[in-house]
Order: structure tokens, then C-alpha cells, then sequence
């Protein structure tokens, strides 16, 4: 027995036993039934013996058939994958990102415009998912990910140190302020709202800031931050959420820090992820470098709106998210 089949013979029994019939097979690839049934009896002859019986005018597998088909099957779509790859490869002006969703939709959407009227020969996809890529098995350039940065294996580089802070609307801190003397009496009192997945978490803020509530005050959870920046707006409470995703409320005024008093938190949360080898490409690195500038602009706004507001920021401390 050869070693060393044909791989066009291959590729025509895969798609036969796929579709079930030799007609198909001839339209799916663009040849004759003529040439897909000498390539057949090529290879039954190679390996002697039947892969195929015909019943009721459609071919079946036999065992030995199953067994080619399996391995061929597998073995194509590997040889397809990295021929779409390679294509891909080539063609610089493809690029596919993934991003958390709430960050897509509020940050990066925003800012995407003047990008692509600079890159007019981009083809680019954006998928907003909360599951994070497999670049083993998914033709995705690179994520943006909300995250704590512990990718092993990847590269992984933040790009956004957020502010975390205490936020409700005007009118919701007003009717805070009737409830105690001090900030943290009001805030002892109020109905916190949380986004389930935030890296910081009202516990920890809590009690870095040596604040008891009663455990019979309400608390509202919510598993996307854009939930919880619209409860709040509305009056619902207060969040401990992220100016980079706030940012526009708090510019408008319609959300606005609890108090002065509560300096915001700064951590790094939003990372560019992708395998090293990415880093080499041309389209990846054009990419980041503006996503770095645009990231830089918007660091220095927030930062300008927290000081509006009479407020300062501090780094946290590691301590605070391992306790």
C-alpha cells in the first residue's frame, strides 16, 4: 500500500462521503463526476478495499470508508485552517479585534471613526463578547479585555489605568444628605448598586474606608457596568464604578462623585491581549499605537472631570484586591 496518497483524491472521497452523493461533490468543487469517480476508484484501488456501498441512490460509508473519512475529514479542515491563515497573513488590510462589550459599546465605538477615515483600506470586524479569545482555534488579531492582566502565555499590555469612585445622581445625593452629618454616615445609608464582574468591589472599598452598613440595607446586582451607570443616573442609588466608562455622565453631570472626601481608587483594567507573535504584525502595531494615543487623551480628561469635581485619585494598594 502507498504511504503517500493523493491529496486531491482525498479531498474528492471527503467531500462524497460529506455530501452523500458524487453530483454534489462535483458542484462543491468545480470538477466533472466523471473526474470524482476515477479519483474514487484511484483510491479504493491504492488501499484495496470498498469505501462506499450505494443504497437507495446515495452512498454510504463502509467501516473502512468511516475510518479514511474521519482521519481525512480532520486532516483537511487542519490543512484549510492554516491556508486561511496564511491568506489572511498576507493581507494586511484584514484585521479582527474582540473587546468586553460595555467597553466597546461606550469607549471604543465612540473614538473608532476617525480611525477608519485614516485607514480607508481596512477591512475591519469588532466583535463585542464577554468570552475571551481562543487564539489557538480563533482567526482574531487581538482582545481588549477588562480584566486583572494574568494571561499566561500572551502578551498582555494595559492600556487604561480607570478611576474607581463612589457616583450617584444630584438628586440621589441630595436625599443622601439629609440621611447623616458626614459622607460616610450617608453613605452607610444608601442603596448601593454593584456590577457583579468589577475587578473592585464595594466590600473592599468599604472597608478601606472603615465604613458599617447594617446588613438589611438593600443592595442591587447587576451583571454589566452599563446597567448599573443607567440605575444610578436614573436615582437608583450609588455604584462604585469606572470613570472610563461613566465619563460622559460625570462631563454632563447627570452622575457625580459622592463626595469629595473619597479619593478615586486607580487600577489597571483594560489590557491589549493577544499572542507575541501578533506584536510583529504591521496592522497590529499601527493599531495599538493609536489605541496607546487615544487611551493617553482620555486618561488626561477623566482626570481633568475628577478635578473638577474637587476630588483626587491614588493608586490602589495590592493589599486592597487580595483582601
Amino acid at each position: 500500500m502507498a504511504l503517500n496518497p493523493n491529496l486531491n483524491s482525498l479531498a474528492y472521497f471527503e467531500a462524497v462521503a460529506r455530501l452523500g452523493k458524487i453530483t454534489l461533490a462535483a458542484t462543491e468543487l468545480g470538477v466533472s463526476s466523471a473526474a470524482i469517480s476515477q479519483q474514487l476508484r484511484a483510491l479504493e484501488e491504492q488501499y484495496g478495499v470498498m469505501l462506499f456501498r450505494r443504497e437507495n441512490r446515495r452512498l454510504t460509508l463502509t467501516l473502512d470508508g468511516e475510518m479514511l473519512f474521519q482521519a481525512t475529514s480532520s486532516a483537511l479542515q487542519m490543512i484549510r485552517g492554516a491556508q486561511a491563515t496564511i491568506r489572511r497573513q498576507r493581507n494586511t488590510y484584514e484585521f479582527s479585534i474582540r473587546v468586553s462589550p460595555t467597553f466597546g459599546v461606550r469607549w471604543l465605538s465612540s473614538r473608532l471613526k476617525d480611525f477608519i477615515d485614516a485607514h480607508p483600506d481596512w477591512n475591519m470586524r469588532i466583535d463585542a463578547a464577554p468570552d475571551f479569545t481562543n487564539f489557538d482555534t480563533e482567526m482574531v488579531d487581538l482582545d481588549l479585555r477588562y480584566g486583572p492582566g494574568t494571561w499566561d502565555g500572551l502578551h498582555a499590555e494595559c492600556f487604561i489605568s480607570d478611576l474607581i469612585l463612589p457616583m450617584c445622581s444630584p438628586s440621589y445625593l441630595e436625599e443622601m444628605k439629609s440621611r447623616g452629618a458626614t459622607a460616610q454616615e450617608q453613605l452607610a445609608q444608601a442603596t448601593t448598586i454593584r456590577c457583579v464582574k468589577s475587578l473592585y468591589q464595594w466590600e473592599l472599598w468599604l472597608a478601606r474606608h472603615g465604613i458599617e452598613r447594617a446588613e438589611e440595607k438593600r443592595q442591587l446586582r447587576f451583571e454589566r457596568s452599563s446597567m448599573v451607570i443607567d440605575l444610578a443616573r436614573q436615582g437608583g442609588g450609588v455604584i462604585l464604578e469606572s470613570m472610563t466608562l461613566a465619563a460622559k455622565e460625570l462631563k454632563r453631570g447627570t452622575l457625580v462623585p459622592f463626595s469629595p472626601s473619597f479619593p478615586a481608587v486607580q487600577l489597571p483594567t483594560y489590557w491589549i491581549v493577544c499572542p507575541h507573535r501578533h506584536t510583529n504584525r504591521r496592522i497590529v502595531r499601527t493599531f495599538t499605537e493609536w489605541l496607546r494615543n487615544e487611551a493617553r487623551h482620555h486618561e488626561a480628561q477623566v482626570q481633568a472631570i475628577l478635578a473638577g469635581y474637587g476630588c483626587s485619585y491614588r493608586p490602589i494598594e495590592e493589599m486592597e484586591l487580595t483582601h
